[in-house]
């Protein structure tokens, strides 16, 4: 018998792409999965469409926005009350190849020493340009980054299992021994960097993280519109300062980490060819002044 897979989607105001994953994760051929549907307080109407679209979708409704943290770890909970053996984290703005699951859980069932798992991520709108190939943590520098990032896929990641530093939230599958060993995903993140950092729980707790090259799935995302947002930058600088507070980094990481704020902060400031960076200054400011007073969880400005 196939192990139990409980798959996570979290919506907050995505309607159209919560129902086109749906509609991809129909055509699974893996038999033992299951879906939950995590609402976090949508004003779209997803949730009742999802129940009308998909009853054997189960829907679970937060009823205020947790954040990819809070929302996720309401239904890995009751995945985990509920026998799941494996827990999917999937963003609802994806589409999956129908075999995916199976080609991890696979992986996974081979060799036990293989904690978490996420597979190739494609660009939607440019199929076969990666994503990311699995994730890299630059502990020097503080770092972290995408491996293969809009490369495009000439097979250069092989067919086999690849170990890596952490895999994306995006997709990411983990054996209920992991979640019950090191806890559930850290809510002072709310968002980004929260898998990083529980990655780095895994590997530390012995479990490897690995890439698998042969299941696939297609991200709805655009790198450009992302970078340029205040408050993905606000997010992404708070919780890089909070991933290396819990993961102990040590004074030259730190060093290094704050001097390139310092610098990124001034060319934005003082070079022309820059003014359109301008906008992000604040938010990196204020980044910086709520991780000094321990304001975590969602930003309140």
């Amino acid at each position: 018998m196939q192990p139990a897979v409980s798959i996570i989607v979290l919506n907050y105001n995505g309607r159209q792409d919560t129902m086109a994953c749906l509609r991809s994760l129909e055509h699974l051929t893996y038999s033992r999965a299951s879906t939950i549907l995590v609402d976090n307080a949508s004003s779209d109407g997803t949730a009742e469409a999802v129940q009308l679209a998909y009853p054997n979708v189960m829907v679970m409704e937060t009823g205020a926005n947790l954040g990819f943290t809070g929302g996720n770890n309401v239904a890995i909970k009751y995945a985990l009350d509920h026998g799941a053996d494996y827990v999917l984290l999937l963003n609802n703005d994806t589409i999956v190849a129908p075999d995916f699951l199976n080609v991890m859980v696979e992986v996974m069932e081979q060799d036990p020493t293989i904690g978490v798992t996420g597979p190739m991520i494609y660009y939607h709108n440019n199929p076969e340009t990666i994503w990311t190939a699995g994730g890299t943590i630059d502990w020097k520098h503080g770092t972290t980054g995408m491996i293969g990032l809009n490369q495009m896929d000439v097979s250069q990641f092989g067919l086999s299992p690849t170990t890596v530093d952490f895999v994306s939230g995006c997709a990411l599958l983990a054996r209920r021994t992991v979640w019950e060993k090191i806890g559930l995903l850290d809510d002072k993140f709310f968002m980004y960097y929260e898998e990083t950092e529980w990655c780095v729980r895994a590997t530390r707790a012995g479990f490897k993280i690995a890439l698998v090259p042969m299941a696939m799935i297609w991200h709805k995302i655009s790198e450009e519109e992302r970078a340029a947002s205040p408050r993905t930058y606000y997010y992404m600088v708070r919780n890089r300062l909070l991933f290396l507070h819990n993961t102990g980094a040590g004074y030259q990481t730190w060093a290094y980490t704050v001097f390139e704020y310092i610098r990124t902060y001034m060319n934005w400031t003082l070079l022309e060819k820059r003014h359109d960076r301008r906008h992000l200054r604040k938010p990196m400011l204020q980044a910086f002044r709520d991780y000094s007073r321990g304001q975590f969880g969602q930003s309140t400005t």
